[in-house]
């Protein structure tokens, strides 16, 4: 077996506690590689002006695959003044290394599994009619489109003339017509049909290798009438070649209310980009939280693995740690069924699910305790420990 070279950038915060976490289970399970660091994160923003140094591209694009722990973003003036003095006013702009990276190499499907574990705490439970309690399985899949909609980046402040009077030849800008280009920021969400058809796809192929019932899309188009208007005729063409499976849609307002009504209801869900976010960290809290949320960010060539969870500096220097790393350990697993090692991402899950059943080894969140360092008082299981448990069920 030729052994594989992953890029392994662990980033901000606490992202450099669990992703080393989850390269010791994949060694574990016995997953043969190597592992090169790539540099990313606000450190390199503030010492270089760039949070992805080209050093780090090359590397994904030499070895293809990537695991990202977690990144800081702060906002523009905070960023500006982070940086070293002597890149002070020299042009240099912060941008989400993720979202760059994302965009520079076409990661265009995002997939973020949302399926609870039994056992789990923190799973979502609902009072049934009769009296008393009932957790419904939730096994939701949200495919989201990665590079366009509102995150294309494609955004002004202060907009200049040309721009400005392109948006006036547009018939609904008439409310704005009279405020200041100073006083207006304005992003654009832009919808191709190519990069649509392609995430619809995506999403009716998987439902279909992995036994899903339908594909619900899930966006606006009784609002947003071009944009989520194209989005959902491509799903809608897309459909036809599938006909064993049904096509759903939802509205995204209406998707929150519905998921905590009938969540088990829904498997494969297909939005565009910023959809898609809300869609996925929704459906996370029902299964645990960003503890155990997870996605794969795919390009036809290029793919990274990462969990959806922040960087949560604040955690990041607590000894011993006390963040949950299933949800990178899980990120791992989809890089695993990527490169086509399904029997040791199931073996990994598999373990994870009876750490989770039995719950002798919880961390804090799975105790819905304040975080911090007195957790540990309270009977919650530190991150190695949560590991060491993971890698005791192999």
């Amino acid at each position: 077996m030729v052994q594989r070279t992953i890029v392994t950038m662990p980033g901000d915060g606490i992202g450099k506690v669990v992703l080393p976490e989850s390269v010791r289970v994949l060694k574990a399970v016995g997953f043969e590689a190597e592992y090169v660091h790539g540099d990313i994160g606000w450190d390199f923003w503030i010492s270089e002006g760039n949070a992805l140094p080209p050093r780090t591209i090359e590397l994904l694009e030499k070895h293809k695959i990537g695991l990202f722990g977690a990144i800081t973003s702060k906002s523009k003036d905070k960023a500006e003044a982070e940086l070293s003095p002597g890149l002070k006013g020299k042009g240099h702009t912060y941008y989400s290394p993720i979202v760059t990276m994302r965009q520079h190499f076409n990661l265009d499907i995002c997939v973020r599994p949302c399926i609870s574990f039994p056992g789990n705490p923190l799973n979502f439970v609902r009072q049934k009619p009769g009296g008393g309690y009932e957790e419904p399985k939730v096994n939701a899949v949200i495919f989201r489109q990665n590079t366009e909609g509102l995150y294309a980046g494609v955004e002004w402040t202060n907009p200049p003339e040309n721009v400005r009077k392109a948006f006036e030849s547009h018939k609904k800008w008439g409310t704005f017509k009279k405020v200041s280009a100073a006083e207006l920021a304005v992003s654009l969400r832009v919808i191709s049909r190519q990069a649509s058809r392609r995430i619809c796809k995506a999403a009716f192929e998987y439902a279909r290798k992995f036994g899903y019932k339908s594909v619900t899309i899930c966006e606006k188009p009784n609002v947003l009438r071009e944009t989520s208007g194209l989005f959902t005729a491509e799903a809608k063409a897309v459909a036809k070649d599938y006909p064993g499976l049904a096509c759903r849609e939802t509205n995204i307002d209406a998707q929150m209310m519905w998921l905590t009504k009938n969540p088990e209801d829904y498997g494969v869900i297909v939005c565009s980009n910023m959809f898609g976010d809300i869609a996925s960290d929704a459906f996370a809290g029902l299964v645990g939280g960003l503890g155990f949320a997870c996605s794969a960010n795919i390009g036809e060539e290029v793919a990274v693995f990462e969990p959806t969870h922040g960087s949560a500096p604040k955690y990041e220097k607590l000894d011993p740690p006390i963040v949950n790393p299933i949800a990178m350990i899980l990120s791992a697993c989809m890089m695993l069924d990527h490169l086509g090692e399904t029997g040791k991402a199931g073996r990994i899950r598999d373990a994870i699910a009876r750490v989770v059943a039995e719950g002798r080894v919880r961390t804090y969140d799975m105790l819905r305790l304040p975080g911090g360092p007195d957790v540990f008082k309270n009977g919650a299981a530190n991150t190695k420990q949560m590991t060491d448990a993971i890698v005791a069920k192999l």
